[in-house]
């Protein structure tokens, strides 16, 4: 008992403190604890080792673990929707549009890049996860009319990557409960049991099935989608596109809602609220010259 409430004093003095100091802390309580002779040798290295798992859970996710993560969540995505793998010229000039809005941004490279597919499915939809992969129904791609409105959506996506919404609809209970199973494993000092490294895969699997809901059933926050389109405008002109199209996209969205259910409609903001926001946010770019002409031959080539 005397081990229990040492450590739990040494967890919550950490919680206050910065993730930097988590780990130092801890160490220095372990050694205190085992100067005063409330805990042994064994049990204030478990306590040591167990600080710099905690301090990592404590931090944000790594590049990494955002992709590794954001990869599961592609792979549950797919089992929703099959991709569309009949037409490689339309995945490659999908790519081309993704890189080139990705490489004039402020975020050019992630773990992996940036992939996008088409999904073999009418319904008007799209989607992004941490890890940089992008999925985009045919039926949102027949939606767009021209290449800077098919900008326009992949900007959107690529927006709700590098705001980290995805990797942010995670419960925060389960980095918690991951916590406290390290935590409780450390007091063990023989190391993990099975049991545990079964909840912590669990654990792992209950944080991607969060992203899958937000992205596929019930959709970001009002105010997520608004600060994507908000980013989305930012980087289509910094890729020299038209910023516009991103409302003549929504336009045609709205068209769209009266004659299709679910998707799109389901997990986003009705289009007319997002055109009101969007709007008021292209008043900051500068017109320039309309250069939608020299892509249009590039996009009859290939829808």
């Amino acid at each position: 008992m005397r081990l229990n409430a040492v450590f739990v004093a040494i967890v919550s003095l950490a919680a206050l403190a910065g993730c930097q100091a988590v780990m130092s802390i801890t160490d220095s309580g372990a050694q205190i604890g085992k100067s005063l002779g409330l805990v042994d040798a064994d049990h204030a290295d478990a306590i040591s080792k167990s600080s710099k798992a905690i301090a990592k859970a404590a931090e944000e996710f790594t590049p990494e673990q955002e992709y590794y993560i954001g990869r599961s969540v592609g792979a549950n995505i797919l089992t929703f929707y099959k991709p569309y793998t009949k037409d490689k010229a339309l995945t490659n000039y999908l790519n081309s549009i993704c890189n080139a809005i990705a490489i004039n941004s402020s975020m050019p490279e992630i773990y992996n890049g940036y992939h996008i597919i088409a999904l073999d499915s009418d319904e008007i939809n799209a989607f992004a996860t941490s890890g940089g992969h992008i999925f985009v129904t045919r039926g949102l791609i027949a939606a767009a009319k021209n290449e800077d409105a098919l900008a326009a959506v992949i900007a959107h996506e690529i927006a709700h990557i590098q705001l980290h919404h995805s990797i942010g609809a995670i419960d925060k209970s389960r980095v918690t409960e991951a916590i406290w199973i390290t935590s409780q494993s450390a007091l063990q000092v023989a190391g993990k049991k099975n049991a545990d490294l079964a909840r912590l895969s669990a654990v792992f699997n209950e944080s991607v099935n969060d992203i899958v809901t937000t992205l596929v059933r019930n959709g970001y926050s009002q105010s997520q989608e608004f600060d994507a389109d908000a980013k989305a405008l930012e980087l289509l002109v910094l890729a020299g596109y038209d910023p516009n199209a991103l409302i003549e996209m929504l336009e045609a969205l709205k068209i769209s809602q009266s004659k299709h259910t679910g998707g799109f409609n389901k997990t986003h903001p009705t289009p007319q609220k997002r055109i009101d926001n969007a709007n008021g946010k292209l008043s900051a770019y500068a017109k320039t010259q309309d250069t939608r002409k020299y892509r249009l031959a590039r996009y009859k080539t290939v829808l």
